[in-house]
């Protein structure tokens, strides 16, 4: 029996996940071939899509692809994403969600490791020690006086 990814499981609870709690629900997305999504919006192969029930008709997101209709500039589009070029999915409020690396078509791209063959696996993560003092903090001002920058567009930083 082949294995199933568990790719779609986590973009349809990680959306659910935003509609329950009030967020807006963004896809992160590479653009290539197999994707159907209006080109004058993609930058650097990549494009960003509201997926939220107001910006969206007839949202389906199956297991292997998502599809829905938006409006781009008052037009309305079908949108059709394969699971596999999902790039992340986050809430627009806070930048909370999940991000997935985007591989070769046809492989699990979640969490990628040396063990491919078997899939993703879960890792603990190591607890605090709490034996050990916490080290001091630091009383060297920090070179960057300016103020966190308000507004723009939010990022995801992949962290390995």
């Amino acid at each position: 029996m082949a294995d199933i990814s568990t790719k779609p499981y986590m973009l349809r609870a990680i959306y659910e996940w935003c509609t329950d709690s009030g967020f807006t629900p963004y896809l992160a997305v590479k653009v290539d071939a197999g994707t159907t999504v209006p080109m004058e919006y993609v930058k650097k192969g990549e494009i960003v899509l509201n997926i939220s029930f107001g910006a969206t008709s007839g949202l389906k997101m199956d297991n292997d692809a998502v599809h829905f209709h938006a409006r781009f500039g008052g037009v309305s589009r079908e949108i059709y994403v394969p699971v596999n070029n999902v790039l992340a999915i986050y809430a627009n409020e806070n930048g909370q969600g999940m991000a997935f690396e985007v591989g070769a078509p046809g492989t699990e791209t979640a969490a990628a490791t040396s063990t491919e063959a078997t899939g993703p696996a879960l890792a603990s993560v190591p607890s605090i020690n709490t034996d050990k003092p916490a080290p001091a903090l630091s009383t060297v001002p920090d070179d960057n006086d300016e103020p966190p920058k308000k507004g723009g567009r939010p990022t995801l930083t992949v962290i390995k």
